[in-house]
């Protein structure tokens, strides 16, 4: 990953970790905890692709793991979210931006039930059996239910900063920008230019007629 890339996760990952460790977990909602880092994860790997993605999932993860009062295996979390960050990336277009809000929505939601049934499918093989007193489907139902509720508010930012300080060409309308509309809209460019020069030799050709006219 590059420089910036990196300095711009890690900060974003310590604090979505705090925030959820700290106020979310505390909130006592029923059913699962909203995972506001699972959330930063997706966003920049929307952004960075699939490599980016899966590598900022497993250091997320990991700290995840490591942070108190984690009580499971340590690696657990890190191979769900490194996973989980290698398929959201996987969606990430050629031009580098989605055209609509459709495909983050289904990735924030495919990602809430994956990670869900991944973490309990590993914590089973482990000897995990909490999620089965919980109830899974209790679980996977307000797991994505509190990530939907959550997502508007972090991913689109989250993708935003990223863009700026990757200097993404989409994110100031740069060149790259430009060359990703120019298939859409150089028609409409080009029929313009067109009917402004159609316009300009008309004139001309008017004063031409009142200079003969004279």
């Amino acid at each position: 990953m590059r420089i910036n890339r990196i300095l711009l996760a890690t900060p974003l990952v310590v604090v979505s970790l705090v925030i959820q460790v700290s106020v979310l977990a505390r909130l006592q909602l029923p059913g699962a905890v909203p995972d506001l880092l699972l959330l930063v994860v997706l966003a920049l790997a929307l952004v960075y692709g699939h490599v980016g993605g899966c590598l900022v999932g497993f250091g997320a993860g990991l700290l995840a793991d490591l942070a108190p009062p984690s009580d499971h295996a340590i690696g657990r979390y890190a191979l769900v979210l490194c996973v989980i960050g290698y398929a959201a990336g996987l969606t990430r277009p050629d031009s580098g931006q989605h055209r609509s809000a459709t495909v983050p929505l289904m990735v924030v939601i495919g990602a809430a039930i994956g990670s869900t049934l991944m973490y309990a499918g590993v914590g089973a093989l482990v000897g995990d059996t909490a999620a089965r007193h919980v109830g899974l489907v209790g679980l996977l139902l307000s797991a994505t239910l509190y990530d939907l509720l959550l997502a508007p508010f972090v991913v689109p930012l989250v993708m935003a900063v990223a863009r700026r300080t990757d200097n993404d060409p989409l994110a100031a309308d740069g060149s790259g920008g430009s060359a990703g509309r120019e298939p859409a809209y150089g028609w409409l460019s080009s029929s313009r230019s067109g009917f402004k020069a159609g316009r300009t030799s008309l004139k001309k050709a008017g004063r031409l007629k009142g200079v003969k006219r004279l």
